[in-house]
């Protein structure tokens, strides 16, 4: 459970980074032009990424199934 907390406070992260970049372009602050779409292309490899991780942890630390002969 615990890497699940840790994927999901480092998505966070990432998303209030991007986020924040996006109001500075908005705002004319910085330069965004090529900017937008390398973030957002980032940011669904490391979902990605996320979600296969999580996926093979939930796999497993799966607890092991009694079948309905042993229950």
């Amino acid at each position: 459970m615990k890497v699940k907390r840790i994927i999901a406070y480092s998505l966070s992260v990432l998303v209030l980074l991007f986020s924040l970049v996006a109001i500075l372009g908005i705002w004319e602050v910085i330069d965004i032009e090529y900017l937008i779409a390398r973030m957002f292309k980032s940011l669904m490899v490391v979902m990605a990424a996320a979600a296969v991780v999580v996926l093979i942890f939930s796999i497993l630390d799966r607890p092991d199934r009694k079948g309905p002969e042993e229950g």
